[in-house]
């Protein structure tokens, strides 16, 4: 057993909020105070050229991590761009900046190259900052941080509460970022979003060092600053929420022809595709395949406030669907590149079967120890396709080589490794 199994064991060093303990390995009681102001005050909006070459100086000219957060307007505007880019660094303070004024902001990503920035859930918010030219090299995830070490709660207000023992104000996280001029206290929560940032990274770095954590934890990091940017979905359409009600070919064809539709009017017109027809509005219309706009109308979805020309649209693609031949129809689901569902491996392979099983059962005990998530530990899909194919001899080398293949970190394979290895034997 690795000190982190020790540490990750001895719940007396932890808090009941899931916050570390002082020094003295007491719990900290206080009642959490309230964070209400930027420490410099709310700074103002850099929207010009001018204004962005003085941060860019300032920032190159700063010392340590960098915060970095981004504010996207998901639910009022087509795509994921930013709206509004925070960032705080020792010597620098905090500055916002508005990233549609200044669209190119690779000259302060190359100004931090080397720099580790410090993110919250890295993963949501490095698409739009690689769209305006800001990647990072290095990177601090304090949300994943949170779950390797174990914290029940890794929200960002959560964490700055359980760690740092102060309270942020959420009540703006939802808003539409895309509007201009952004209110101020829209843009103190903002500010106030990378304010402890850093400070929540060092104390976390603190944490994991403690668990033995540390290590798994820059890996994990290492891997996030390093990936591609993912590949475009194929057939995102086949995500419509309802989907599964959609059994016939020819109604997932009036399902598609209804989402690329919704897709080029919300691109056209900038807007979230859901503000433009409703997920549950195309799996009504493919159900009922509606012969004219008045079948159509009488749906939900389709009735109030949808003019006689949206309705003509609407109608238009569901004829499309109605009119193709059953070559074009599309295909019941998508190409299945990896393992099949577990529920039908009972029936297609007994023996993957029951070392799924066997593996699921030593997974989930070894995550239970190390006081972290399963999938932080091992991602499910990695486990399925290593039962689902085994290697042809079961031995720590074979097994590691799987592993690794399939994207899992050193610090993965070295631990679950050992629990594949017995789950593949007990049901070879």
């Amino acid at each position: 057993m690795t000190d982190a199994h020790d540490t990750a064991a001895d719940t007396s060093l932890r808090t009941t909020g899931g916050a570390p303990p002082d020094d003295d390995g007491s719990s900290a009681t206080e009642a959490p105070i309230p964070l209400l102001e930027p420490r410099e005050g709310i700074p103002p909006v850099i929207a010009d050229e001018a204004a962005l070459a003085e941060v860019i100086a300032a920032f190159a000219a700063g010392t340590g991590p960098v915060a970095v957060d981004a504010e996207r307007a998901s639910g009022y505007r087509y795509g994921q761009r930013a709206y509004l880019v925070q960032l705080r660094r020792e010597g620098a303070g905090t500055a916002l900046i508005d990233p549609i004024a200044c669209p190119d902001l690779s000259g302060l990503g190359e100004a931090l190259s080397g720099t580790e920035w410090v993110l919250h859930a890295a993963t949501q918010d490095l698409p739009c900052l690689r769209e305006i030219g800001m990647v990072p090299t290095r990177l601090f995830d304090t949300e994943l941080a949170g779950r390797l070490a174990g914290f029940p709660r890794v929200g960002l207000g959560a964490m700055v509460e359980n760690v740092l023992g102060y309270v942020l104000e959420k009540g703006h996280s939802a808003v539409d970022w895309s509007t201009r001029p952004l209110p101020e206290p829209w843009l103190r929560y903002a500010a106030l979003d990378v304010e402890l940032l850093v400070d929540l990274r060092d104390a976390l770095e603190k944490e994991l060092d403690r668990q033995g954590k540390l290590q798994w934890a820059r890996q994990e990091f290492d891997a996030i600053a390093s990936a591609p940017p993912p590949e475009p979905r194929k057939e995102p359409w086949r995500r419509t929420s309802g989907m599964h009600r959609v059994r016939r070919r020819r109604q997932m064809a009036v399902v598609r022809e209804l989402w690329l539709t919704r897709d080029r009017i919300a691109q056209r017109r900038d807007v979230s595709p859901g503000k433009v027809l409703s997920d549950a509005a195309i799996v009504e219309a493919a159900l009922a395949m509606p012969a004219d706009t008045r079948a159509l109308a009488a749906l939900n979805g389709f009735g109030q406030r949808v003019s006689r020309r949206q309705l003509e649209q609407w109608q238009a693609a569901v004829d499309r669907a109605r009119a193709l031949s059953e070559s074009r129809l599309p295909q019941p689901g998508q190409p299945v590149t990896g393992p099949p569902p577990p529920r039908a491996w009972a029936d297609k392979d007994p023996a993957a079967a029951a070392r799924l099983t066997a593996a699921k059962a030593g997974v989930t005990k070894l995550a239970e120890q190390l006081n972290m998530p399963q999938e932080n530990l091992i991602t499910p899909d990695t486990v399925r396709r290593v039962c689902w194919e085994p290697p042809a001899v079961v031995t720590a080398d074979s097994v590691a080589a799987a592993l690794t293949s399939h994207g899992a970190r050193p610090w993965q394979v070295e631990l679950v490794t050992p629990v594949l290895m017995e789950a593949l034997a007990k049901s070879g």
